[in-house]
């Protein structure tokens, strides 16, 4: 009997133990039929441009979308590669700019399934026209995102963050393939009365100096480069404290900002239409007339990141009412010059209010203009995108953002060959006489209060 219960229970423990061991096969077995693959921003990057490139060749030459009635001919202008995300398990996302045969530029939203080299679009819907949203996101507790109608939605959401904000900010350049030797000029912004910047990395391939810009107090971080310094990186960290920006005094001489640039002219065409826009206003004060130059770019231009853009140019601002942030302010201030105001010109980065980590979609520029003794922060592009925050933006700066540098036509010693620089938001490169154009990303961590303690 007691030979009979040992062989019982020694066959018992064999027979669980293939159980158990069956059961992790399968289990085993499981996992691996259910492993999904790593996916990385350049996989979804890749999955985007292989759908809309099908489309394209469906639709002869032109992807098919339609928006109000009217049927949309569209082509693909750029992939946002700092929205690029993964949403879970087989779920993506990506934003991209496709511009139509009209002219216009729709922001699109595409939700995406599927593994790397499968993936298939699920949902498409047009975010933006010409840089003005038709709805905004929020992000729930759980990490998932909703929409959000633009008139529903509350400050922060549209880009205002006001008080204080802290975060810190990477600047982060990817050398091109050099041939000869180079030199490249990068800003590096400076603390001020409405932001604390504190510089906490610098990574730099060769020795580099910092250089002052006299006529505006910018710094300047400055390197001679080699070929055998191709595709290295120079990156920059920054912990920022920035507060919001109100009217302010400042101990300066505004009538130096009177005079015109190389691409902001002053009087003439600038000082008839200035005086047409203002009407009667302009025997009012100077906030009455800036108001009307104001308002009058907002109704007028169209932001359009299409044709000649991003150089500041007031004329062509003028003539094609078109443009990104610095056309808009660079024709606000050759009208405000033209009409005998004060008005200068500051370029960073905004920083988004709606997320808190994560890249940034380029740089960002805005206006000051002087009246009743202090300088009034102006941002009109972003008054233009969201009519609500027109009165906002005339007169204050939200606290999400970082300031780079200030002024155009910079002047640096040693500085580059083709002369003064017309501002700076991104490196200034030239190999040889030749300038050359750097790949150039931001990204940014928003801190919390136990971060910063």
């Amino acid at each position: 009997m007691k030979y009979s219960l040992i062989i019982l229970t020694v066959t018992l423990a064999l027979v669980m133990g293939c159980n158990s061991s069956t059961e992790k096969k399968k289990e085993k077995k499981m996992l691996t039929a259910e492993h999904i693959p790593t996916v990385v921003t350049s996989d979804i990057e890749e999955g985007i441009k292989a759908n809309i490139a099908k489309k394209v060749k469906e639709g002869g030459g032109y992807f098919h979308m339609e928006s109000g009635g009217k049927e949309l001919r569209l082509e693909l202008v750029r992939v946002h590669t700092e929205y690029l995300s993964n949403l879970g398990p087989r779920r993506h996302f990506a934003c991209v700019d496709l511009a139509d045969v009209s002219g216009d530029v729709y922001d699109v939203d595409f939700f995406l399934e599927g593994d790397p080299g499968s993936m298939i679009v699920t949902e498409t819907t047009l975010h933006k026209l010409n840089g003005k949203p038709m709805y905004t996101w929020k992000q729930r507790k759980d990490k998932t995102w909703y929409r959000v109608p633009v008139q529903e939605a509350s400050n922060d959401l549209l880009g205002v963050i006001e008080g204080e904000d802290k975060f810190e900010f990477r600047y982060e350049v990817t050398l091109p393939e050099m041939k000869k030797s180079a030199k490249i000029w990068i800003p590096v912004p400076q603390s001020d009365t409405f932001q604390d910047v504190r510089l906490t990395t610098l990574k730099t391939p060769v020795e580099h100096q910092m250089l002052e810009e006299k006529e505006y107090g910018n710094s300047v971080l400055y390197m001679e480069l080699l070929p055998e310094d191709s595709g290295k990186k120079v990156e920059l960290v920054y912990d920022v404290s920035r507060k919001e920006k109100k009217p302010y005094e400042e101990n300066t001489w505004p009538a130096r900002y009177l005079d015109a640039s190389l691409l902001m002219p002053v009087g003439f065409r600038f000082e008839t239409l200035a005086d047409s826009i203002m009407g009667d206003k302009r025997y009012g004060g100077t906030l009455m007339r800036a108001r009307a130059l104001y308002d009058y770019i907002i109704d007028n231009m169209s932001y359009i990141k299409a044709g000649t853009y991003g150089t500041g140019d007031a004329v062509y601002a003028c003539d094609a009412l078109t443009g990104n942030c610095t056309e808009f302010h660079s024709l606000f201030i050759s009208l405000a010059r033209s009409a005998g105001i004060p008005a200068r010109f500051a370029v960073g980065a905004s920083i988004p209010s709606d997320r808190d980590e994560g890249g940034i979609d380029g740089y960002h520029c805005w206006a000051e203009f002087y009246a009743e003794g202090k300088w009034w922060p102006v941002d009109i592009s972003e008054a233009n995108k969201y009519s609500k925050l027109a009165t906002y933006y005339f007169g204050r700066h939200p606290a999400n953002r970082i300031e780079f540098t200030r002024g155009r036509d910079l002047k640096l010693e040693p500085g580059p060959k083709s002369g003064s620089i017309n501002f700076m938001a991104y490196p200034v490169m030239e190999e040889g006489d030749v300038p050359v154009f750097p790949k150039t990303f931001f990204s940014f961590q928003r801190k919390s209060d136990k971060e910063t303690l």
